[in-house]
């Protein structure tokens, strides 16, 4: 297969949406945890616990994605140079390689957000046992 410098480019705008959705996340997530630092602080609960278990793992999920990303978004600059320097074979493998980098980040995002779910489980478990005392209440 025959490719030239543009074949890498195209990548460029879909790994920077990428990484900028990692970042969005990574903040988001920050927010969260400082959110729930402060009312863990005034009032524990071992809700808290699960959640703080699970923003920890999903940290180091957009850690290693927004890693991946990176990593691919260097080797796709990598092919560019090597493709504009005439090394066609060479700049083929180091495309390919920047192609199973995005993978790999699209897979752990798709992990992060399973995990995301759990933690949205955790919100309504406690809510769920909210409405069942506030009902037990009333009986």
């Amino acid at each position: 297969m025959e490719i030239n410098v543009t074949t890498p480019a195209l990548l460029f705008p879909a790994i920077s949406l990428l990484l900028l959705a990692f970042t969005n996340r990574f903040l988001t997530l920050a927010n969260l945890i400082r959110d729930l630092h402060a009312r863990y602080i005034a009032q524990p609960n071992e809700v808290f616990v699960g959640q703080i278990a699970n923003l920890k793992y999903r940290i180091r999920l957009i850690r290693d994605m927004q890693a991946f990303g990176v990593a691919s978004l260097l080797f796709c600059t990598a092919s560019m140079f090597a493709l504009f320097a005439g090394w066609q074979i060479a700049g083929q493998w180091i495309f390919g390689f920047s192609l199973i980098l995005m993978m790999t980040a699209l897979a752990i995002s798709l992990r992060e957000i399973q995990v995301s779910v759990v933690a949205l489980d955790l919100h309504l478990k406690d809510m769920e046992q909210i409405i069942e005392d506030a009902r037990g209440a009333r009986k």
